[in-house]
């Protein structure tokens, strides 16, 4: 069997046995075993288990940035609306996570609290996706007002929210088995776009005003 099939044989199994067991209880014997292969074998192709685990994370990063780009590119002509291409791209996003489960799990929840650099690598594909959401915000705000109307900083701020959020949404969605996708797509779209559109518009949340005491009467003798 060529060698990068082989890799990739390994790396399903590892990012399966880590995704359900966790990096600390998941052993090379069992990776090793589900794959099909000997020990010798996995530690002479990735040398570790943290070289194995950093390999999981790449790949399952790369993947997840890939689905999510290669549905909202918008690269068609004419172009496609920004608020059409995140609920592409969101969609792309529940769906992979959906499909991946275990990958997410690697991802979400396993490389996040193993300290560095499996954090750092998650991180930064998290970078990744959040500037590309920023983009689209923008985008979005110029289509709007003809200029980007929304500071920069407040725009971060919004993608920041929208990718937290979405991660969120997909360990949820991955529980409750029967929502679909599309349907956390348009949970967190009208969740989200809607209060944007707000924005866009220059229509802005402002606390309501707190009513006043009421008198206490005074007591009568």
């Amino acid at each position: 069997m060529p060698r990068a099939v082989r890799e990739q044989q390994m790396l399903d199994a590892a990012v399966r046995t880590f995704g359900q067991r966790g990096y600390r209880a998941a052993s090379m014997d069992e990776i090793a075993e589900l794959a099909g292969v000997s020990k010798p074998l996995v530690y002479l192709y990735l040398n570790s288990k943290e070289q194995l685990f950093s390999a999981c994370i790449r790949r399952e990063a790369a993947a997840l940035v890939a689905a999510v780009r290669g549905a909202a590119g918008g690269t068609s002509v004419p172009p496609v609306p920004a608020d059409r291409q995140l609920w592409d791209g969101l969609t792309a996003f529940f769906t992979h996570t959906a499909e991946r489960p275990d990958g997410w799990a690697v991802l979400h929840s396993q490389a996040r609290t193993q300290g560095e650099p499996f954090a750092a690598e998650v991180a930064a594909m998290r970078e990744e996706i959040v500037s590309f959401v920023t983009t689209l915000i923008a985008e979005a705000a110029r289509s709007a007002h003809g200029d980007p109307s929304l500071p920069e900083r407040e725009v971060a701020g919004l993608a920041q929210a929208l990718v937290g959020a979405a991660e969120s949404l997909a360990g949820w969605a991955n529980v409750e088995d029967s929502v679909s996708a599309k349907e956390a797509a348009a949970t967190l779209m009208n969740f989200a776009w809607a209060g944007l559109g707000g924005l866009m518009e220059g229509r802005r949340w402002v606390p309501s005003p707190v009513p006043a005491p009421l008198p206490v009467p005074s007591s009568s003798l």
